[in-house]
């Protein structure tokens, strides 16, 4: 049986206070891109392993984009125990608590692999590069769309294009801006270590949210008729808003079933492929209820809320002109 302990998430809390209280997330250690410039890491089928938590929405990004790109053969994916152990993610989900690709227990053996002299927190996602069975990217801000675009050559025939090139422009401005308030913000309410630092960060969710809901009165998804990178990476947030951050977070305004157009938004991303299929309701409750700060003498997880709720259809098609066309089609 594997230990479980508050320790290693206790200590990096404490190391990512900033001095008003305020959460200030870790820089990613390791942020080489993938291409074919000198330095980049190749793109080759069959090389790399994705170190994902089903809990995490940083990681969660990463499975949407390979499921719906078809890159599923192309890149393996290895899942961590939900819960953090004494020396960080565990693969205790595997026979024998060891990851079968890799042969290791902890996914701090790559990132020391890589670095022997790393002292922060091992994070999820992580590409491992099985030549050296170490970790060549972190780097979740960006790994998204280079598998997008550079990976383009190894999609699946019929492939869409989430990251356009004519609309990248936006999709990075919205991508920001949801990063930082909504995607970070749930964190940084969640991990405030002062009043004033919770309700700064609880202003700027749901002003945001409330901007996005707005946004989404008029049009299916961010952009318009189709699925962007954009949509890939708000989605995370709010499949685990009710279920973690409204309560453990204390992100309780109100509840994402209670935004009309956000919460038929998620569900109708919900039902496409690559994301009600990536999405782990028990995996992320028993993690966000796990933390430290926000978990139960008694280890109790909730029960709810009700996931049979997803299933609902939206019918939010009528906002797009091509209503059986969620993805855009790659041009020629």
């Amino acid at each position: 049986m594997t230990a479980r302990s508050a320790k290693d998430t206790s200590v990096h809390l404490d190391a990512e206070a900033g001095a008003g209280g305020e959460f200030r997330r870790q820089t990613n250690r390791f942020t080489t891109p993938f291409g074919d410039g000198p330095g980049e890491l190749p793109v080759e089928a069959g090389r790399y392993r994705l170190i994902v938590g089903l809990l995490c929405p940083w990681a969660h990004r990463q499975l949407i984009v390979r499921e719906v790109l078809g890159l599923q053969d192309v890149i393996s994916v290895g899942v961590v125990d939900p819960i953090r152990g004494d020396d960080g993610w565990q693969f205790t989900l595997d026979e024998g608590g060891v990851d079968p690709v890799l042969g290791i227990r902890t996914l701090a053996e790559a990132y020391r692999r890589s670095d022997p002299e790393f002292t922060g927190r091992p994070t999820v996602p992580a590409v491992i590069d099985l030549t050296t069975g170490g970790v060549v990217t972190n780097d979740y801000h960006h790994l998204s769309t280079q598998f997008e675009t550079v990976w383009r050559p190894l999609h699946a025939p019929g492939a869409p294009d989430l990251y356009p090139e004519e609309l990248r422009g936006e999709i990075d401005e919205i991508s920001a801006l949801v990063f930082d308030r909504v995607n970070n913000g749930v964190y940084k309410a969640g991990f405030a270590r002062t009043q004033e630092a919770y309700e700064q960060a609880y202003e700027e969710l749901f002003a945001t949210l409330d901007g996005l809901e707005e946004r989404l009165a008029t049009r299916r998804f961010l952009l318009g008729d189709h699925v962007t990178d954009a949509d890939v990476r708000l989605y995370p947030t709010l499949a685990r808003f009710d279920a973690a951050y409204h309560g453990a977070f204390h992100c309780n305004r109100q509840r994402l079933t209670e935004f009309p157009h956000l919460w038929g938004y998620a569900r109708d991303l919900y039902a496409l492929p690559g994301f009600g299929s990536t999405t782990d309701f028990d995996h992320i409750k028993r993690h966000y209820y796990s933390i430290p700060i926000v978990r139960s003498e008694y280890g109790i997880v909730p029960a709810g809320p009700d996931e049979s709720a997803w299933l609902v259809p939206a019918d939010r098609a009528a906002l797009s002109s091509t209503p059986d066309e969620p993805y855009r089609r790659p041009a020629a």
